[in-house]
C-alpha cells in the first residue's frame, strides 16, 4: 500500500507567522501554489494560508500594490475582493486558517484522500511525528496511484488470490479487474473480491467466479436462527 511519503512533494514552500501580507500574496503567484503551510519558529505547521484567506482583503483590488503583481493577482484569483474578518490581516497569523489540516507520511494515500474530502481542501501539509513541515501533498498526488500499468495489477491479483486458487486466473483493463475461475466456498469469491479492490491502482472488480459450497448463511436466517 503506498503512503502519502511516496508521493508528496518533498519540496515545499512555506511562510512563517510573521510573514506579511503582501509577501504571501507575492509567494503564492511566484510559485504557482493555491496554498502555504505557515510554520512557527520551530518548523511546526500551526496553520495554512490560502488565495480564499487573502480575497477576504478590501485592499486586494487597489492599494499600494504594484500594477504587475495586481494583475497577476486578479488573473489567477478573479477580480473583486470580499470584506470579511480577515480584511485587516496583514501578516501570515492574521490570514491563516487554523489548525491546519495536515497529514503524516506514514499515512495510507486512501487516509489521506478521505481527509482531503472531508475538509474540503486540495492540498495538505505533510508533518512528521512532531509535526514538523516535511512535504506537501495534493489529490493529483493522491490521483497517481492509479496511473498503473494493467500488466502491474494483474500480476499483483494474480499473487494475492493463488493461495484460494491454484491456477487463478485474472485479467485487467483499464484497470478493472475481472476474475474467472471456480473455488470451493462462495464465502473465499467474497474475500478475494474484498482483497482485490485494495490492490492500489483497481478502478473496480466483476467477479465471474463459481463456488462448490454457499457457505454464506443470510442475515435474516441467521436472525431466524437466532430468535426464541
Amino acid at each position: 500500500m503506498h503512503t502519502v511519503r511516496d508521493v508528496m512533494t518533498a519540496e515545499v514552500f512555506s511562510v512563517t507567522e510573521d510573514t506579511g501580507y503582501r509577501e504571501v500574496a507575492e509567494a503564492l503567484v511566484t510559485h504557482g501554489v493555491s496554498a502555504l503551510p505557515v510554520t512557527n519558529g520551530e518548523g511546526r505547521v500551526v496553520g495554512v494560508v490560502s488565495e480564499g484567506d487573502l480575497l477576504h482583503k478590501e485592499e486586494f483590488t487597489g492599494g499600494d500594490y504594484d500594477p504587475p503583481l495586481r494583475a497577476r493577482l486578479r488573473a489567477r484569483l478573479g477580480a473583486g475582493g470580499s470584506a470579511g474578518d480577515k480584511a485587516a490581516a496583514r501578516n501570515a497569523t492574521e490570514l491563516m486558517t487554523r489548525p491546519a489540516v495536515t497529514v503524516a507520511s506514514d499515512a495510507s494515500v486512501v487516509l489521506a484522500a478521505r481527509l482531503m474530502e472531508r475538509h474540503g481542501v486540495k492540498q495538505m501539509p505533510v508533518v512528521d511525528g512532531d509535526g514538523n513541515l516535511i512535504g506537501i501533498v495534493s489529490r493529483r498526488d493522491l490521483l497517481s496511484v492509479f496511473v498503473r500499468e494493467d500488466d502491474d495489477i494483474a500480476e499483483e491479483t494474480r499473487s494475492v488470490i493463488r493461495e484460494i486458487l491454484p491456477e487463478p486466473i485474472a485479467t485487467v483493463e483499464d484497470g478493472v479487474v475481472r476474475l474467472t475461475g471456480e473455488v470451493e466456498h462462495r464465502s473465499d469469491v467474497e474475500k478475494l473480491i474484498h482483497r482485490v479492490r485494495q490492490i492500489e491502482g483497481v478502478v473496480a472488480v466483476d467477479s465471474e467466479l463459481r463456488w462448490h459450497a454457499d457457505d454464506v448463511v443470510p442475515q435474516h436466517v441467521q436472525w431466524r436462527a437466532g430468535t426464541p
